[in-house]
C-alpha cells in the first residue's frame, strides 16, 4: 500500500526503504570530478548460490527504479518489470539470484540532485555534477564487486537505458559477466533522439516555478514542465499503430468537439494523465541529469567512430530489437551486432514482431519472454549452473 503522507518527489535518497551500499570513498566520474558520500539504493530476489555463480544484475530505464520484480514502498505500484522477474518467469528467481539499482543521479533512493551537498549544507539541484552511463555503470560494479562480493556476474540485462548499461559493462568489464542481453536499445544516441530530450528538458527550464534548478529551496516544483516533458518522451515510447488502434480520433467524454482548448480528443487525456502521474514520482532535475546522460552516451566515440573496436569477444550477448520501435529501430540493433560479428563475439540476435513501439518490453509480449527464458536457459546449461 502507498503511504499518503509520502511524495516521491518529496524525498531524499535516505527516505526510500530497502538496502543500499555506502560507497567508502569518492566515485570518480567521467566528467573529471570526485562525487564524495555516495549512496546506491538496490533490491534483491532470489538466493545467491554457495560461488556466487548465478547473479544477474537488471539495469532499469530512464525513469525506472530498483523495484523491478516488487512493489514500490512509496508509490504502491506493481515492480515495472514483474512480469519477467520471479519463481519461473523467464528471470527465474528460484534458480538466478536477481540484483536491480538505482541509477546514479535518480530520485529514488540512490544519490542525485535532490540529495544534500555535503559541502553546502543544500540540495545540489544543478550543482550536482553531471553524469554518464559510464558513472552509473562504475558505480554499480563497485556494489556488485566491493558490496556484494560477486566477482563475475552470470547476466546483465536491461532494456532501454537500461540496455545501454549492459553494453557499457560489456565495454568497461569484459570478463565481469558470462552474457549480456540488451534489448531495444543502441550503442549511440541519435540526433532525432537527442532533439526529444531537448524538448522536454526545456519543457522544465522555462516552467517559472523550476527556479534556476533551486526550486527546493523555494518549496515549488516545475509540475507543469516536468508533465509536457513526459508528454513528449511518452510519445516515442509507443508506436503510431498502437495510438491509432488505442485511440484513434475518439473524443474524451463528449460527443462533438468542443472548438477549445480542453482534451477533446481521448489521446490528449491520456498524454496529460501521463504527465500528472509522472510528477508525483520522479524529480525534474534528475530527469535533465538522466537525459544527458543518455545523449552523452556512444560507445563508439573514443574510436572515431569504429563500433567493432569497442567490443571484446569475451561475453556473449543476445541483442533483442522490436519492430514496430522508432526510438530505437532494430536498424540501430543490427549495427551493434555487425560490430560484435568483427570481434568474432558470440551474438545472436532476434527482432520481436510487435505492434507495441518501444515499450513492449514491459508489457505481455510471449514471443520476448520466451526467447529472454530460452537465452538465459541455454547459458546456464553452458556454464554448468
Amino acid at each position: 500500500m502507498r503511504n499518503p503522507s509520502l511524495s516521491p518527489t518529496l524525498l531524499a535518497s535516505a527516505d526510500f526503504p530497502g538496502p543500499r551500499y555506502h560507497l567508502e570513498e569518492p566515485l570518480p566520474l567521467d566528467s573529471g570530478a570526485l562525487l564524495a558520500n555516495v549512496t546506491i539504493a538496490y533490491e534483491t530476489y532470489g538466493t545467491l548460490n554457495a560461488d556466487k555463480s548465478n547473479a544477474i544484475l537488471v539495469c532499469h530505464a530512464l525513469t525506472g527504479d530498483q523495484y523491478a520484480a516488487s512493489s514500490n514502498p512509496i508509490t504502491g505500484k506493481t515492480g515495472w518489470w514483474h512480469l519477467a522477474i520471479g519463481a519461473g518467469k523467464p528471470i527465474d528467481t528460484d534458480k538466478y539470484f536477481v540484483i536491480c539499482s538505482n541509477v546514479l543521479g535518480s530520485c529514488c533512493g540512490s544519490t542525485g540532485p535532490r540529495d544534500t551537498n555535503s559541502e553546502t549544507g543544500k540540495p545540489y539541484g544543478t550543482e550536482f555534477p553531471t553524469v554518464t552511463i559510464g558513472d552509473m555503470v562504475r558505480a554499480q560494479q563497485w556494489l556488485i564487486t566491493k558490496h556484494l562480493g560477486i566477482e563475475k556476474l552470470f547476466a546483465v540485462v536491461g532494456a532501454s537505458m537500461g540496455g545501454m548499461q549492459a553494453l557499457q559493462w560489456a565495454v568497461a568489464y569484459p570478463e565481469a559477466m558470462h552474457s549480456v542481453v540488451a534489448i531495444a536499445c543502441s550503442y549511440r544516441h541519435t540526433a532525432q533522439n537527442i532533439a526529444f530530450h531537448e524538448v522536454g528538458r526545456q519543457a522544465i527550464i522555462a516552467d517559472l516555478e523550476w527556479h534556476g534548478g533551486e526550486y527546493l529551496s523555494k518549496a515549488a516544483t516545475p509540475h507543469r514542465g516536468l508533465a509536457v516533458a513526459r508528454m513528449a518522451a511518452h510519445i516515442t515510447y509507443l508506436s503510431e499503430s498502437s495510438l491509432h488502434e488505442k485511440f484513434g480520433r475518439k473524443l474524451q467524454n463528449r460527443e462533438t468537439i468542443s472548438y477549445g482548448f480542453e482534451a477533446d480528443f481521448q489521446v490528449e487525456s491520456y498524454l496529460r494523465h501521463q504527465g500528472m502521474t509522472f510528477v508525483d514520482r520522479f524529480d525534474a532535475n534528475s530527469y535533465l541529469y538522466l537525459t544527458r546522460a543518455v545523449d552523452y552516451f556512444d560507445l563508439s566515440a573514443d574510436y572515431g567512430g569504429n563500433l567493432a573496436k569497442t567490443f571484446s569477444d569475451k561475453p556473449r550477448y543476445c541483442i533483442i530489437s522490436l519492430s514496430s520501435d522508432w526510438l530505437f529501430p532494430t536498424s540501430e540493433h543490427k549495427a551493434i551486432v555487425r560490430a560484435l560479428n568483427a570481434v568474432a563475439a558470440n551474438v545472436s540476435f532476434v527482432e520481436i514482431d510487435t505492434q507495441r513501439g518501444h515499450d513492449a518490453f514491459l508489457l505481455h509480449e510471449p514471443e520476448f519472454h520466451t526467447i529472454l527464458r530460452s537465452y538465459l536457459q541455454t547459458n546456464a546449461l553452458q556454464t554448468g549452473l
